[in-house]
Formats: C-alpha cells, structure tokens, sequence
C-alpha cells in the first residue's frame, strides 16, 4: 500500500487494559470502543493485551493461536504464548507469560512492572512477526507501551518486516510516566542511547527512565484524550515535568476527544434502566429518578434536584473542594445527592458520616457498580465532575447523552465538552472556574435555580441529548492521523489534506 493509498490500514492496538478482560478505568473504556469504530470504518485493527492470571482461558473459551514464540528480552530469548478472544467484532490477542502475568491476578503495582510491560510490547510486536500481519501503524497507550515507538526507531530500524510501520502515541494521563532506573534500558536493549536528557528538564528526572518521555520522542505522531489538556500539558502547571519534551514536539501533538459507542451508551435501548426514553421522550425520565432515589435510599419526590457522581474519592477528581461544601449543600439548597465510589478513607469517612446525618437526602455507595452508574446517568437531573484535571472523560459524555446536565470545572475534555448555559441557545450544562469550593458552591446553586424552571432546563437538556460524541467521528480523526503518521514516516512530509489543527497552529 503506498503512502496516500485509500486502502485500509493494518493497526496493531497497543493497550494493557480492555474491557471486558481487564479494567480499572478509562483506558479500557478506550480500548474497546475505539478499535471497534475503527472496525466499522473498514480498517484491519487487532488488539494486543496481556494474559493476566484473571482471565482463564477455558472459562472465557479462548483459542490458542501460538503455542510458545520467541521474544527478545535482556541479552536472552524468553517465550511467550498466545490466546485469541472468540467471536469479537475486533481479533482480541493475550500475551501469555507465566512469569509476568499468568500466575498473578492483578494488573498494576507490582515491583517488576517495567519488566512485564516491556516484554509485553515486544512480544506483541513479535507475535505480529508470527502472524505474518504486517502492521502499517502501531498505536500505542500510555506508559505501559511506550517504547513501541522507541524500538521502531532503533532496535527494528533495520528490519524489513517493521520498515514501513509509523506510530502514533496516545497519553492519557501524563501524571503516570512509568519511571524506572538504569537497568530497565539493559532490559529492553535499548542500553547503548542511555538516559536521554533535555537541558530545560529537571536533573531528577534527565537521570531516570521515563517510559512515557521516550514514547513522546519517538513517536511520528502524538494524541492526547482533548484539545484543553494538549495545550495544559505545554505549561509547566500540567506538563508533569515533561512540558518541555512535548513544546520541542508540538507540530506533531493533537488533541482528540474520545467519544462514546452510541450503541451501547443509549437511553432508549439500555436493559439496565427501568424505564426507556429519548430526547423526544425525556417526559420518561421521570420515572427513572423516582426508581433510582427508592433504589439508593433517597426520599421519593420530583421537586429537589437531584444530583449524581461517579468517581473514584480523590483530590484529582475534586473531592476536597466538594467535601468542603457538602454539608452546606445539604442545608441551604433544594437538592438530593448520590456519590458512588471508592477510593480515599477520609472522603469515605465524611460521605458516611454525612449520610447517616442527612438521611434521605445523601446516598453514599462506596463501590462501582455499572448498572447503577447508567441508572444514575438516566435518573439525576445534574451530574457533577468538579475535577482538578480531566484530562478527557467520558462520564460527562455519558451523562448528557441520559439527559443529566453537567455541572464541571472547566478544565481538560471537561471543558471542551461541555458549553455552559449563559448561551441559552447552545448551553449543554454549567462550567466553573477557578477551582476552588465557592466556584463550585455557585455553580450548583446556579444550575438548581436553573432547574426550577422547567421549559429552560428541558432545552438544557435536549440540547446536551443532540451533542455527537460518537466514537465513530473519533476513528474517522483517528484514520486521518494514522495515514499523517505513515507520510511523516516515510516521506518526511505532512498529509497533504489533514485537515485537524494541531498545536502548532496559530
């Protein structure tokens, strides 16, 4: 296929969760939605994971498509195997190993992730060698891939089979860089370049590896999850030390908001919801908030606004702002108010305290439950996200296709998605900036004013139910940034017809 060739691409998708296999988050949200898109739109995508000791071949009824192939690791040769999902709208492979990942359940937090992660790129990049599937792109994510970009630049510069093959390299989330010492670099057998370092970066980290630093590098072309957070990440408030790396790269750096399967996130259609409705059926939905305030232990009633979230307990999703006006909320605004999720004991602590003092008006579910999630999407009248950073998010996305208006701090993908209401005819929801807790504070009680008013909030709503976040618009971007990688790669030159902005647009 040559350079400008309207022929589909070969993807090799590099992601180390997917749901339904492994998940603690957006990544695999991503991982599932997004090659399934790019399926639709006529591209060959596969999909490469690790076997993680959760998931069992005989239960889930994989194939076994490579007994035992060799992968390159730290001067030696290890083996790996490899499992094919049955059945998928998109070919799903595992990397099997038991060393790394066979004989453990987990996914993260183990002492020698560097190791696993790195023989997991590698062997995924072998096994396309097994497979004889010549990839024209590999699209690697976050930290955990990123010295995919970094070995097509060195170990498989010379190598036929990966001569033609360009990357795009996607961050999520820069906070989580992957740093390890020297010898990860002896691991990968990239020891000869040593630590690459940068005169405007900080000795601490010019002295350490940085997965995710060599994946910006290297890569021919980088993405992040929106605009908002492509441009924060340029400044040294949000660039995790690596702004820098990312300014000398600018003219290759795009932002693209990831959107949602339509078909699965759709109110109309959703088996978990105990009433159906639409944009033009949103007189429905009133049924789901009573359902939904009896289901968590709420009073019953139609007239308090009632306002959902879903996130884990953290300061990163605006949980010391929140929690330091909860209580006057509670007071001195007409609301009710669900928070499920898990994470740090202090905000559990005061949720449960908060509870048991405000019963029937603060419903507290400290787990993740993604039934009830849908319900809480199709059953409250506002959604919160007062996060520090979003960097993308998808909740937002979810809620204003359920008809539950936004309330959010304009930051990331929050703020690119969400227009605030003082544009009557265009409002989606309710934006609020600075961070800080009378910010939010105002900014509910604005949108519970707002909700007295029931012909101005319906318009709030079905003019958030319209937005397209469909995954679908987000492949046809990403097709387009695939086949600029490609002409960067192999001729030195930009896509003549890319028609995206970059950063490096005035």
């Amino acid at each position: 296929m040559g350079v400008m060739d309207d022929g589909s691409l070969n993807i090799l998708y590099l992601s180390a969760e997917i749901l339904p296999y492994a998940a603690t988050g957006g990544l695999a949200q991503v991982a599932a939605a997004l090659p399934r898109a790019l399926r639709r739109a006529g591209e060959d995508v596969r999909v490469f994971i690790p076997r993680y000791g959760r998931i069992h071949p005989e239960k889930l009824g994989l194939k076994r498509v490579l007994e035992a192939f060799p992968v390159p690791f730290e001067r030696d040769v290890m083996l790996a195997g490899l499992w094919q999902a049955p059945e998928t709208e998109v070919p799903i492979y595992f990397i099997e190993n038991q060393r790394f990942f066979g004989s453990r359940q987990g996914i993260y937090s183990f002492p020698d992730d560097g190791e696993r992660f790195v023989f997991y790129t590698r062997a995924s990049m072998e096994a396309a060698r097994h497979l004889d599937w010549r990839p024209h792109i590999i699209h690697a994510n976050e930290w955990h891939t990123a010295l995919a970009p970094n070995w097509l630049r060195t170990i498989y510069g010379d190598d036929p089979f990966f001569a033609k093959t360009a990357a795009l390299y996607t961050i999520h989330n820069l906070a989580y860089q992957g740093i390890f010492g020297y010898r990860i670099l002896q691991i990968a057998g990239i020891e000869s370049m040593g630590f690459i370092a940068h005169p405007e970066i900080a000795p601490s980290l010019n002295q350490v590896v940085s997965m995710m630093a060599r994946g910006i590098i290297f890569a021919d072309v980088i993405t992040t999850v929106s605009p908002s957070y492509a441009r924060e990440i340029l400044t040294p408030e949000f660039g995790e030390g690596l702004a820098p790396l990312l300014r000398d790269r600018r003219e290759r750096l795009f932002g693209v908001i990831i959107g949602l399967d339509m078909t699965t996130w759709n109110p109309a259609a959703d088996p978990a919801l105990p009433c159906k409705f639409d944009g033009a059926r949103l007189d429905a939905r009133a049924e789901c908030k009573v359902r939904l305030q009896k289901e968590v232990g709420l009073t019953a009633a139609q007239t308090p606004a009632l306002i959902g979230l879903t996130a884990r307990l953290s300061d990163q999703k605006g949980f010391d702002i929140l929690t330091a006006v909860l209580e006057p909320m509670l007071r001195f605004l007409p609301l009710q108010f669900i928070v499920m999720g898990a994470g740090d004991e202090r905000y559990h602590h005061q949720l449960t305290d908060l509870q048991r003092r405000y019963p029937g008006q603060l419903a507290f579910i400290p787990t993740y439950d993604e039934a009830l999630a849908r319900r809480i999407y199709a059953g409250s009248d506002i959604f919160l996200m007062p996060s520090r950073r979003e960097p993308g998010g998808l909740d937002q996305l979810k809620a204003m296709r359920y008809g539950a208006v936004p309330v959010v701090h304009a930051t990331g993908g929050l703020r690119d998605t969400v227009i605030d209401h003082h544009l009557p005819e265009m409002g989606t929801g309710f934006r609020f900036e600075p961070y800080d807790c009378m910010a939010l504070y105002a900014a509910v009680a604005r949108a519970v004013e707002i909700f007295r008013h029931p012909d101005l909030w319906r318009t709030i709503q079905q003019n958030a139910m319209r937005q397209d976040f469909s995954v679908d618009k987000t492949a046809r971007a990403y097709v387009k940034l695939y086949r600029h990688a490609r002409s960067l790669k192999l001729t030195g030159q930009p896509l003549p017809d890319l028609d995206l902005p970059n950063l490096d647009a005035p």
